[in-house]
């Protein structure tokens, strides 16, 4: 690889973060599949490569029986790549515009049934202060449908706890408000109030502003997403629950609770952050109170919820 084209990649780079806003999980994995193009290509430089050159290194990776989805992510970083060549001149024509990857195999989402979310609640220990404080990330991410990465990233000045909202930024920095349950919110008072307050002894926290963050460490520094996936990781083996649960399933399992109970689509697709109801689709904003109105009435931990799910 030549300077130049360690140049186009630091711009590639700055790009991504600060106008696509990926993740640097995303980041460094559209990275990782250019670099590896651009090393295939063995000499020629990426600015001369043209559509023909692109279905031969496609094919290429094709014989390296790839998930699907690694394949599709591949095409797109080399898509997006060439897009960003072209916006910035650096290019005459896209080669890539019309490069398509192998479509993505459906599934079904998995999700847990509210029992089994009781469970994995019930066996949190809360007789520390880490403990206490990951009761409350599992009980918000079951009665909000978060992202694992929306709850760690959570400050003071996000929380509306008299409305029972939380305002959180999902992809691409869209703000949204969630709702959570009674039963969530007495739980992250007592956070705040007590257990927040003796997770990093010896550590000077200092009394939060609105810029603080929600959930810290043990050196009072931000939670990150691995300590949450962790702890539903060793809860999950201690009661032996036959099923892969992460943070997301959480997220799936609020949604299919949601619908079950007869909540619309646009509220739940609304409660999520979706663009669209099948991720392509048009935004539908929905008035908060008819949001409100849904979550008490179909939520398990809703205000409606108790006759729910007790006749579940």
């Amino acid at each position: 690889m030549d300077s130049r084209e360690k140049e186009y990649i630091e711009a590639f780079k700055t790009y991504l973060s600060l106008e696509k806003n990926f993740s640097s999980h995303t980041l460094n994995a559209y990275e990782s599949d250019v670099v590896s193009y651009i090393l295939w290509l063995n000499g020629t430089s990426c600015v001369d490569a043209d559509f023909n050159k692109l279905r031969e290194y496609l094919h290429f990776i094709q014989r390296f029986d790839y998930k699907k989805t690694t394949v599709a992510r591949k095409v797109a970083a080399i898509r997006t790549f060439y897009k960003f060549l072209f916006r910035e001149r650096y290019i005459d024509s896209d080669p890539a515009i019309s490069l398509s990857a192998p479509k993505r195999p459906k599934s079904l989402p998995k999700f847990l049934t509210p029992e089994e979310v009781e469970q994995i609640l019930n066996n949190v220990k809360i007789d520390t202060p880490a403990g206490f404080r990951n009761r409350v990330i599992l009980e918000l991410l079951w009665a909000t449908g978060m992202r694992v990465s929306e709850l760690s990233n959570l400050n003071f000045g996000d929380l509306n706890l008299e409305e029972n909202e939380i305002r959180v930024f999902g992809k691409g920095a869209k703000e949204r408000i969630v709702l959570m349950s009674d039963r969530a919110k007495k739980y992250l008072i007592q956070y705040i109030q007590s257990a927040r307050n003796l997770l990093a002894p010896g550590y000077e926290i200092g009394r939060p502003d609105d810029d603080s963050p929600l959930f810290i460490n043990n050196t009072g520094y931000r939670l990150q997403n691995k300590t949450i996936r962790k702890v539903i990781n060793e809860t999950v083996e201690k009661i032996e629950l036959p099923k892969k649960v992460t943070p997301h399933v959480f997220r799936h399992s609020f949604a299919t609770k949601l619908i079950e109970n007869g909540a619309d689509l646009r509220v739940v697709q609304e409660l999520l952050g979706h663009a669209g109801i099948s991720n392509t689709q048009i935004y539908t904003h929905i008035s908060m109170k008819h949001m409100k109105d849904v979550y008490e009435t179909a939520h398990p931990h809703g205000g409606g919820g108790k006759y729910i799910a007790d006749s579940n």
